[in-house]
């Protein structure tokens, strides 16, 4: 059964740009502007860039989560797709037997598949696997062998991951909408690079001052901030950190849900700043336009304070947060550096994260004035991420416009 022996792509650090960078890269589709491997950072650029959203979730039997999103979630792979012209075919079918024989032809081709699977059911990522809860997502595999029971997959860490195939199966089957749906994918134009940075430089833009395409204005860009800013400090009012979630297990999965957000969901750090920066000094060779490289810098910074901010709400002052703060980077660590080889230490990790979670249950670690120190400092850094990107965004705008 086909493994792609040569296969080499592990950079890609989001499902979406990291599964289509490692695609193109194996397929030796270059950027013109530099002749190697469009990067991730370019992927992310074009499709839109990142953005600031807040979004809270509250539903009956499971823990609230704070969600802070840090890139353009407006369907960002089929804005790469149009922005540079890269024709793409979907095969889907209901039938566990045809999907496996869609894949299975490709990897015969010569060609590693992009397929839609569900994050919880693939066991590298040591999620619970419950009803309600599903997330499916772009990952490429590169090899398939049923008589070894055993599948291929670059997703998100540096090295290779291995599932069973019925894991596999399960995770493609999961929800209805995506059933054993696989990608292919054509070569970019690279004729649309230019068009398609600046495209990309405007969206990131809008994504900040503009209305949404869909939502509450609120929710989205330089509003988000301030919104999230009141909610921290106005502790009477509907929907405050302090009512919504008060100390206790609340609380403490509402700080974890936005720390993973910032620091770990399909990143390294930063809520994406970092990639963004390096977007911006790869656009200012391709527009020419070399003030790119000093707002990227601004990004760096940004970047920084968002690191700052996330390690606020996950503060040293209290260890058994701290030790949270310490264990989920831990985890994501081992599991960028080693894949599938970390799972039992990313087990023995997870395993931990549970018993403090059942400590907070019992008792927060932090009294009253401690959490009301704790809610000041988080809003100081919200605010100096808010200020920094208001001055990289007003100059962004400026440069596009010039």
């Amino acid at each position: 059964m086909p493994v792609l022996e040569d296969f080499s792509q592990f950079q890609g650090l989001h499902w979406e740009t990291g599964s289509l960078r490692n695609y193109l890269a194996y397929k030796e589709f270059l950027a013109p502007h530099t002749n190697q491997p469009y990067t991730e950072a370019m992927l992310l650029g074009i499709s839109g860039g990142i953005t600031m959203g807040y979004f809270t979730f509250d539903y009956e039997g499971y823990d609230p989560i704070v969600r802070i999103l840090t890139r353009n979630t407006f369907e960002p792979l089929n804005t790469i797709y149009q922005r540079l012209d890269i024709k793409t075919s979907a095969i889907q079918t209901s039938s566990e037997d045809k999907g496996e024989q869609h894949l299975v032809a490709e990897l015969d081709s010569g060609l590693p598949a992009i397929v839609v699977a569900d994050v919880y059911s693939l066991p590298y990522n040591a999620l619970d696997i419950e009803e309600g809860m599903w997330a499916m997502l772009p990952i490429l595999v590169y090899g398939y062998d049923s008589e070894q029971d055993q599948v291929w997959i670059s997703d998100r860490s540096r090295s290779q991951l291995n599932v069973s195939t019925r894991e596999l199966a399960t995770a493609r089957g999961r929800t209805k909408k995506n059933r054993y749906r696989l990608l292919v994918h054509e070569a970019p134009d690279p004729d649309l690079l230019v068009q398609a940075v600046i495209e990309g430089l405007q969206q990131c833009v809008d994504n900040f001052t503009q209305p949404p395409p869909k939502g509450s204005k609120s929710n989205f860009g330089f509003l988000a901030y301030q919104k999230w800013i009141q909610l921290l400090q106005k502790p009477n009012q509907r929907g405050s950190w302090m009512k919504e979630f008060p100390p206790g297990p609340r609380m403490y999965a509402a700080l974890t849900s936005a720390f993973e957000d910032i620091r770990i969901f399909g990143k390294d750090g930063g809520a994406d700043r970092y990639l963004y920066a390096r977007f911006l000094d790869e656009a200012s060779d391709v527009l020419s336009k070399p003030e790119l490289m000093e707002i990227a810098n601004q990004f760096t910074s940004s970047a920084k304070a968002w690191d700052a901010l996330s390690d606020s709400l996950l503060p040293e002052e209290v260890p058994l947060l701290q030790e949270t703060r310490n264990l989920l980077l831990e985890k994501h660590k081992r599991f960028l550096q080693n894949g599938s080889s970390a799972l039992d230490d990313i087990i023995t990790i997870r395993n931990r994260l549970v018993e403090i979670k059942s400590q907070v249950a019992g008792e927060f670690p932090a009294n009253h004035s401690q959490v009301e120190e704790m809610l000041d400092k988080i809003t100081i850094h919200v605010k100096a991420v808010q200020d920094i990107e208001q001055g990289a965004i007003r100059d962004l705008s400026r440069v596009i416009q010039n």
